[in-house]
Parts: C-alpha cells; structure tokens; sequence
C-alpha cells in the first residue's frame, strides 16, 4: 500500500459533499493537499482543518465550466513550487433532470461535458508528463452509475466519456508507476445526489479514496465505493489490488 505522508494531492470539488471528506481522509493519512472550489474562499475554513491535522494544505479556485479558468488555477498551483502527486478529480455537476427528456437542450450536453468530461482530463493532461518523469502518480477520476435515465442525459454521458478517455488513457501506463482508475461514489446525500439518495456520504469511504493507495502498477479499474462499505483503508486497498484491469 502506499505510504501517501509528505506527498501532494489535488483534490477538485473539495469545498464540500465527498471532495471534502477525501480532502480529510487524504490529511489523516499524512498527504499534504491542495483543496480546489469555484472561489478559494470557499475553501478557507477547510484549510485550516487540514492543518490541524497536521499537514500543509492549500487552496485554489476555478470555475470548471471554463477552461481558462481551469488553465489559470493549473498556473496557480505550478507556482506553488510543489510536484502534484496525487489527483482525485471529484467535482462534478448534473446539470438537471429532465422529465420531458426528449425536450433535453443542447447546453445540457455542453456544460455537463465541460465540467465532468473535459475539465478533469485537462487536469490530467496537465500533472501526467511530471509523475511519469518522476516515475510515480495516482489519479483518480470520479464517475457514476447512472444508468437507463435519458432524464439525466447530458450527464450520463459525459460520465460515461470519462470512463471512456480514463481506461484507453490507462492503456498507455499498465506497468509503471503512474496509475489512473475510476471511483463511483454511489448515490448520496450530497448537493448533487439530493436529499432521498440512500447512503450518508461518509459511507463513500475509503473506497473513493482507495485509488491512491493501490500499489500494483495497474489501471483503468473502476472502484467504486460500495465494494468497500466497512472495510478498513487496509481491507480496501488489497481488495482493489485483487481486481481485474479491463485489458
């Protein structure tokens, strides 16, 4: 399992619901983390929690939706002067939820690939040429399990893109030390899952986390968190070793 104490992470969507957990989970290991929201001062409250557990910690803004601002927070964290170990892409939108789903506008699509499909994956095209020189990384995109539901269309699909650029994406790494997987948080009671959504966010964990653990130079899995409810972050990460990659 790898020991994360002292090195750096990106969490994104971290001012609240699960990126805020992860954020803190990823602390209580010893990880030094970088905290990204729409504005950075959304983030400052959290910040300080980070430090009180011990580790150095960071905030950034950027509005996912736009990719300048997107470009202009990768800019901000390169002049930190850190090396971006770890990514956990956790933010994401949906945009709505449309009973009259053959009425669904083309803007749905638009901003919901924008902020879960190509946003995330620019952030990975970003931090991925430094960890394969430094020979070591680990990314974690956030999917869904959405299926069967054209009423949420234009964000099934850009979850099902991101699926898609992360595994093929992962192709290119199998063997090193530089991993990118899939975690699916399940439907919770967070802004975007609403309050009837079955399970407590806290129940997420550590199986959106466990990706940046693993420690058997394989990618493209998806792991998603209800294959870990209970475990141990122990349990966790051999369990996820133990499963199969797509190739």
């Amino acid at each position: 399992m790898v020991d994360v104490r002292g090195r750096w992470a990106l969490v994104t969507g971290a001012s609240r619901g699960i990126g805020r957990l992860v954020a803190k989970f990823l602390a209580g290991q010893g990880c030094n983390v970088v905290v990204q929201g729409r504005k950075k001062e959304h983030s400052a409250e959290l910040v300080e929690e980070l430090k009180a557990l011990g580790v150095e910690a960071r905030a950034v803004g950027a509005e996912l939706s736009d990719m300048e601002s997107v470009e202009n927070m990768l800019a901000d964290i390169d002049n930190m002067g850190i090396d971006i170990d770890i990514v956990m892409n956790n933010a994401g939108m949906q945009i709505a939820y449309r009973t009259e789903y053959l009425k669904t506008p083309a803007e749905d699509y638009a901003k919901s690939f924008a902020i879960n499909t190509i946003a995330p994956m620019l952030i990975c095209y970003h931090f991925l040429p430094r960890m394969i020189e430094r020979g070591f990384g680990r990314i974690v995109n956030t999917t869904s399990g959405i299926r069967l539901e054209p009423e949420q269309a234009g964000y099934s699909a850009s979850k099902a893109a991101l699926d898609k650029v992360t595994v093929d994406l992962g192709s290119k790494l199998q063997g090193t030390d530089v991993l990118i997987n899939l975690t699916d948080p399940g439907w919770c009671r967070t802004d975007l899952g609403g309050p009837n959504a079955p399970n407590d966010p806290t129940s997420a964990i550590p199986g959106v986390a466990v990706g940046a653990f693993v420690d058997d130079k394989r990618s493209g899995r998806n792991f998603s968190a209800g294959l870990f409810y209970g475990m141990t972050l122990e349990e966790a990460v051999e369990k996820a070793e133990s499963m199969d990659s797509p190739y």
